[in-house]
């Protein structure tokens, strides 16, 4: 139902009925309910997945050891970064390869180092002999730390590989590399004691959310 409201000396003015109005408000909310529903369902699932991540048992001997970036703080890896670098050492040290590739772009460009560089003077300074670390300083996801990784690979006759990380993003990181094609690559994940597992696990929600999508389009 219309009204009209008539003013002096002017046509009458259609004012439409709330009821017209808001007709649509019933669908809508219930388009909106089953969205948020989905979203949960979604993100319910890709957090089970995250968490059911482990490191490869039992572990093989490798080519190459693959050390996925993350942030740096100023010339120095970040304290999480440092963590994967660690325990990549430690494996080092315990003959599970000969060899590190180390991934990781240029965070800021005021940083003297990228993420790749900040990674070798670590394990420099462990004690790693520079010829024992190969560099790719151009990535800037987790897609292109594998996908550079594995042309290095190529180049230098690698074919088996440890893919180092934390556990909350080894389960994408497989992904990736199975869709990559790397060949029965293995974990090696380490737990973070330095970051917010809440944070960064929401984060990693999103990030295995777009990297889903991503695949559609591969």
């Amino acid at each position: 139902m219309d009204w009209y409201v008539y003013g002096k000396g002017s046509s009458p003015i259609r004012v439409v009925s709330k009821r017209r109005r808001f007709r649509f408000k019933g669908p809508f909310l219930i388009g909106l309910a089953i969205l948020i529903v989905l979203g949960l369902l979604w993100s319910g699932f890709a957090l089970w997945n995250i968490n059911r991540a482990k490191s490869t048992v039992p572990m093989h001997k490798a080519d190459v050891g693959i050390v996925l970036g993350m942030s740096m703080w100023g010339d120095e890896p970040s304290p999480g970064l440092k963590e994967r670098l660690d325990y990549g050492l430690k494996l080092y040290h315990n003959g599970m390869f000969p060899r590190f590739i180390v991934s990781g772009g240029l965070d800021r460009p005021e940083y003297k180092y990228t993420e790749a560089e900040g990674m070798r003077n670590y394990l420099v300074g462990a004690g790693v002999p520079e010829g024992d670390i190969l560099i790719e300083n151009a990535a800037t996801s987790t897609y292109e730390n594998l996908l550079f990784s594995r042309e290095i690979m190529k180049k230098e006759g690698f074919t088996t590989s440890i893919i180092i990380t934390h556990t909350y993003h080894g389960s994408r990181a497989m992904e990736i590399a199975d869709a990559l094609g790397y060949d029965k690559p293995e974990l090696g994940l380490t737990e973070s004691r330095v970051m917010s597992m809440p944070w960064n696990k929401s984060r990693e929600v999103l990030a295995y959310t777009k990297w889903k999508i991503q695949q559609l389009f591969l």
